[in-house]
């Protein structure tokens, strides 16, 4: 969609963010996030846990580790919520590595909208060490209760 200065814009909502999301993510296999690309702004800044990066090519590229190391990757959106440039999701994502059983993780995304509607800020907010000890008996107590005594 182009407006009145010949400009692209993309419009965003929280009915096509679910099923756009629904399709990067198979119920069996790898990801594909290539139709999803053209939402983001050129100069896109990404930031979760982990990481912070800035651009298209850099998001793109991390995405594609992602899908590299995982033998499966699914995410189911959990609610999608609009307040007039920024879309909240909250999502549990299930990531299956070669020798380890399945992994969920919980958490959500804050999507930041440009003025050509395409998404300018990505946020990820996610608790990744949290959700993976959980499923390790002997860890999950020590990280619980080294969370507890310094941050809780």
């Amino acid at each position: 969609m182009e407006n009145k200065n010949n400009k692209k814009t993309v419009d965003l909502n929280i009915n096509n963010i679910r099923e756009l999301w629904s399709k990067t993510y198979n119920t069996e296999g790898k990801p594909d996030w290539s139709h999803i690309f053209p939402y983001y702004h050129p100069e896109i800044i990404f930031q979760d846990s982990i990481q912070k990066l800035q651009g298209i090519d850099n998001f793109a590229a991390m995405c594609n580790r992602l899908s590299k190391r995982c033998k499966k990757l699914q995410m189911e959106v959990i609610s999608v919520l609009q307040d007039s440039g920024t879309i909240m999701m909250d999502w549990k994502m299930t990531m299956s590595f070669r020798r380890f059983p399945d992994k969920p993780i919980f958490g959500c995304t804050k999507l930041t909208l440009h003025n050509d509607g395409r998404i300018i800020e990505q946020r990820d907010y996610y608790d990744l060490w949290g959700d993976i000890f959980n499923e390790i008996p002997l860890f999950k107590k020590i990280y619980r209760k080294f969370m507890i005594k310094f941050f809780g």
